[in-house]
């Protein structure tokens, strides 16, 4: 356990915690949802390792009241959620399903009344599948369509919604899901993936116009970022350090912030459209950043398909995940990003940030997960030094209030605060719940003085 205090954070620094709606809802059926890229995917035999699905979940769409009672009892000032698009519009078109939006809107209004910003995510992956059918996002009209999705969930929330995010992740959206086939919907096109990422960010692009059309609260991306550590000293070693560092890092910030697509990322120019980029660069008032590991890499075998092989990284502890756990890759990508981009880089949110390890109740029931607590007091540190850097990092969310269902994983890997048995759908809050709480607590009283 921690025993130095924590140093102190800034006033007005925000604390959340993050869901995402398909990992967290369940009701799949509810209200006339459609099916999304997930639900296909996890019912696929041997697409998720314990061949589960999301269909249950944590069965947040009814029990939403218990979970934001947990979040007022943490204190936390944020609760970072994703809107189903497949709830509210099933086919990914055409009018809202009222039921659906019914539901955020109570979620929202009791977000609010318990003093908590709601931060909406308006895309965590669950495309819906008449979408998909239709070439997902390899498929440019896909761009438009998540357009007139996010004016039509603005239109509903943009007056209470206190943080817009566009997209989670799209470079892992389109790694794992378009180029590795071991996420939805499941192809494997390696390179030949990049539509997938012209397509998600001039759909961010055209979103921000139609949120900004609507509200005024201020609008985000959450990118996963990852700092490249790169084995050998050759020129091949290094140039394979670049190209994953274009890949990961640079493929979805460079165009964001006006700069283009970094160099050797775009596999067909022909999808880059004349007012495309200027679309994509639409100013951002935040910059989502989720942290999990620094990556390893080296210059790559003959006749390997990609122009770099990683490396594990040895010499830290690792999580459930057999991720690394890394506080100083924070430290170090924060310090990235403001040396990269400069006075173009807008303020900073890290909007994930999290670990799973194989918590159980003990013998007095409760849920003692003292390396989560290790955890979160290294990354909070390495913000706190970060912010000493100069670097203008204005909130961090933990992954995840809940255990929740992990993806291709199913409910083999804990990332909650608070514990889900899935059976009874039971909530028992962690220590490491409590060490936060008191966290957040001691952060207030210092700002106060």
């Amino acid at each position: 356990m921690p025993t130095a205090p924590m140093p102190q954070f800034p006033a007005g620094f925000r604390w959340g915690v993050s869901t995402s709606a398909y990992q967290i809802e369940g009701a799949v059926d509810a209200g006339g949802r459609g099916p999304s890229i997930w639900d296909t995917f996890a019912h696929s035999p041997g697409r998720v390792v314990d061949g589960s699905t999301g269909d249950v979940a944590c069965d947040h769409y009814h029990r939403h009241r218990e979970d934001v009672a947990l979040l007022a009892g943490m204190g936390v000032d944020a609760y970072r959620f994703s809107i189903a698009w497949p709830r509210v519009q099933p086919d990914g078109a055409g009018p809202v399903r009222a039921e659906g939006l019914d539901f955020y809107d109570r979620l929202v209004d009791d977000l609010l009344a318990h003093g908590i910003d709601p931060v909406a995510t308006l895309y965590h992956w669950d495309l819906p599948q008449p979408l998909e059918d239709a070439g997902g996002w390899l498929a440019r009209d896909t761009a438009h369509r998540f357009a007139a999705y996010a004016d039509l969930v603005a239109a509903r929330l943009g007056d209470r919604v206190r943080l817009w995010i566009t997209l989670n992740e799209p470079f892992i959206h389109m790694s794992l899901g378009y180029g590795m086939g071991v996420h939805a919907p499941g192809r494997m096109l390696l390179f030949d993936a990049f539509p997938a990422a012209h397509h998600q960010l001039l759909g961010h692009g055209l979103a921000v116009a139609a949120l900004r059309a609507r509200t005024t609260s201020p609008v985000a991306i959450a990118n996963n970022y990852s700092p490249v550590r790169v084995f050998g000293d050759t020129d091949a070693d290094r140039a394979a350090g670049a190209a994953y560092e274009a890949l990961h890092n640079r493929l979805f910030t460079d165009p964001l912030l006006g700069r283009g697509y970094p160099d050797g990322t775009v596999t067909d120019p022909s999808l880059v459209h004349d007012g495309d980029l200027a679309t994509i660069a639409a100013p951002i008032d935040v910059l989502g950043v989720n942290y999990y590991n620094p990556t390893g890499v080296r210059a790559p075998e003959d006749g390997s398909p990609l122009p770099f092989d990683l490396v594990p990284l040895d010499g830290y502890p690792r999580t459930a995940f057999d991720w690394p756990v890394a506080p100083d890759g924070l430290h170090e990508l924060l310090g990235w990003l403001h040396r990269s981009y400069g006075d173009g880089l807008p303020p900073i949110e890290i909007t994930e940030s999290g670990c799973a390890y194989d918590d159980a109740p003990g013998p007095d029931a409760r849920v003692h997960d003292p390396d989560r607590i290790a955890y979160l007091d290294g990354h909070l540190r390495a913000v706190r030094a970060a912010l000493d850097d100069g670097v203008d990092v204005r909130g961090y969310f933990v992954w995840s209030l809940l255990d929740n269902w992990e993806w291709a994983e199913g409910f083999t890997k804990r990332f909650g605060l608070v514990h889900v048995d899935y059976a009874s759908q039971a909530r028992t809050p962690k220590s490491s719940y409590a060490w936060l709480r008191d966290v957040i607590a001691a952060t207030r009283r210092g700002s106060a003085r």
